[in-house]
């Protein structure tokens, strides 16, 4: 059974027993484990290409992701992006201070602009190489994480309050390039894309429900209506946006670790996959034996349901090789051992 059937079988509800597919977020790390920059990682295609596919042999991954940074649609918008070799790429400057400002921004064309293009041909190239037999999720911001990375995170949440008028309408401009993006990276051959929005687990529900509710939903019915699946990524604690969180339609929802499993799986149903949530400083820190032990706990307990194991966001560039593959060991069958033991 290839990984793509695996998924597909997770998706219908009839997941292996006693194990769970494996998906942790790779960036850095898997930059490094193949001797790349991160700026490498995120500005060339075929360089986070071939990182993917090593960490995929070396840790035995269920899926791949073309994940990188927050700044393509921005990019793409004609902010400033400058490439640190051994960090996250920066926005130099923010392009959005006025309602003025949002009415004179381009319509990004995602096959012209140099980042979303790479990424968009990043999709494409995964599908060259594993022949669709392994999932790939591609990546979009959310509506709400896109307009801070545009106007800067305290204006833009501050006008949330004080010009509602001015934040609907940049959230908007982002949706419509953010639908854009998505729909050309399921064209290339993504099955999932993932919308990143980490912001939203810095405001109120009332304020999710008011402002980015409903556009996470139009997003998500945008994305099923071009046959793919949609992976909601939220950082950090929402707990208080999960009664709004269910029912929007997500099909994979990542749970950070201060998220209890158990309150989510209560709220969202047995329908929703639950991505996660060892917290990744654990991960990174914590003995081999206790990784396995508090994953495998997990794993327990979400047996013959729709669960993915993974960090509780990214794992960090620092972890041990040894500690990633003792993640997935707990995901195998127990007292089973898979593919890449012992891996330098």
């Amino acid at each position: 059974m290839t990984k793509k059937e695996k998924f597909e079988r997770l998706c219908r509800g009839n997941p292996e027993p006693s194990s769970a597919l494996f998906q942790p977020i790779l960036m850095h790390f898997a930059a490094r484990c193949s001797g790349k920059t991160y700026a490498e990682f995120a500005s060339d295609h075929r360089v986070l290409v071939e990182c993917n596919l090593r960490a995929l042999d070396l840790f035995d991954m269920d899926m791949v992701g073309l994940i990188s940074d927050p700044y393509r649609e921005t990019s793409a918008f004609g902010a400033p992006v400058e490439f640190v070799s051994e960090g996250v790429p920066r926005c130099l400057k923010t392009i959005v201070a006025s309602a003025g400002d949002v009415r004179l921004l381009p319509v990004p064309d995602v096959y012209a602009s140099e980042r979303t293009r790479d990424r968009i041909q990043g999709a494409a190239l995964f599908q060259e190489r594993l022949k669709g037999t392994v999932p790939v999720y591609g990546w979009i911001e959310g509506p709400l994480a896109e307009a801070c990375d545009l106007a800067g995170i305290s204006p833009m949440l501050t006008g949330l309050m004080d010009d509602p008028d001015f934040s609907r309408s940049l959230m908007d401009r982002c949706m419509a390039t953010g639908k854009e993006f998505a729909r050309a990276q399921i064209e290339a051959g993504c099955d999932i894309i993932g919308i990143g929005d980490a912001i939203c687990s810095q405001v109120s529900r009332r304020t999710y429900d008011a402002f980015v509710r409903e556009r996470h939903r139009e997003i998500i019915e945008y994305i099923h209506g071009k046959k793919a699946l949609v992976k909601m990524h939220i950082c950090g604690d929402i707990t208080h946006l999960l009664p709004s969180l269910e029912g929007l339609g997500i099909d994979i929802l990542d749970l950070d670790w201060q998220v209890d499993m158990g309150t989510a799986r209560g709220v969202m149903g047995d329908g929703v996959i639950l991505s996660g949530n060892i917290n990744p400083v654990d991960i990174q820190d914590s003995p081999e034996a206790e990784i396995r032990a508090t994953a495998r706990e997990l794993v327990e307990k979400e047996t013959g349901k729709k669960f993915i194991l993974s960090g509780g966001c990214e794992i960090t560039v620092t972890t041990p090789r040894a500690n990633l593959r003792a993640l997935r060991d707990a995901s195998l069958p127990s007292n089973a051992s898979g593919k890449g033991d012992n891996v330098p």
